[in-house]
């Protein structure tokens, strides 16, 4: 019986936008943003100043939770989702976003439970009741070592300890994404898996400039609707 795992990028992959983004421009953040991004070159780091300075202007938890829930997530992505997993996918998210954002949306989409495992930059909530973001490879660590990858995320690490922890002969893996950081798990993926990037996008670029790279076989996606035939006519090519 073949182990179908399906990996999903969030950002501009799940979401239509960029979660991070979404926040500071909708709770109006944009020219602080602006300032500052020069000056802190960890994009957690970044994230975390932004939690601080949101927090410092009254915007709490659930103030940033309702402006998540206003981001678009496309309903063929939805029910691609939920079709997957009804036919048995093994679902996971690999993703530079954060735990709460992402709990966030995928509970008001109702689509947490479809997923075995998240990883993403860890989130907690302080006692004064300001959100923070740490990094998901810890700084305390030896660094990963990966070139392609920004310091606190490899999603190629990920996919090897996700493909360590299966029976080697039965897994085939659908990995959909985006951007550059989706490239490295690209790299990761055999002859047997398949890689979704959506088109004109950086992973998309990436895998164009020397096709000869990548071992998985490549379906691009441009939107909802060709993200859902695409991913459950594989689904259902392997499965059967």
């Amino acid at each position: 019986m073949v182990k179908v795992v399906v990996v999903l990028d969030f950002d501009r992959t799940i979401i239509d936008d960029d979660s991070d983004r979404w926040v500071i421009n909708e709770l109006g953040l944009t020219d602080f943003f602006n300032q500052i991004r020069s000056t802190i070159p960890s994009w957690t780091s970044l994230m975390d100043t932004i939690m601080n300075e949101l927090h410092s202007k009254g915007i709490t938890t659930d103030n940033i939770a309702q402006c998540l829930q206003r981001a678009f997530l496309h309903p063929n992505i939805a029910s691609a989702i939920k079709s997957a997993q009804s036919l048995g996918c093994d679902l996971r998210i690999i993703s530079d976003a954060n735990m709460f954002y992402i709990k966030t949306i995928l509970e008001h989409h109702n689509l947490l439970g479809c997923f075995s495992e998240i990883n993403t930059n860890p989130s907690f909530v302080d006692e004064k009741g300001c959100l923070h973001v740490t990094p998901f490879h810890d700084s305390t660590l030896p660094p990963h070592g990966c070139q392609l990858c920004p310091p606190n995320m490899c999603k190629g690490l990920i996919i090897d300890r996700i493909r360590g922890s299966l029976p080697e002969s039965e897994a085939r893996f659908i990995y959909v994404g985006d951007g550059a950081g989706d490239y490295c798990p690209t790299l990761k993926l055999k002859g047997g898996d398949f890689v979704m990037p959506r088109k004109n996008y950086p992973l998309w670029d990436r895998i164009g400039t020397d096709p000869k790279l990548v071992h998985a076989t490549v379906h691009d996606w441009s939107n909802g609707e060709e993200l859902e035939n695409i991913l459950l006519n594989l689904v259902k090519k392997l499965v059967t």
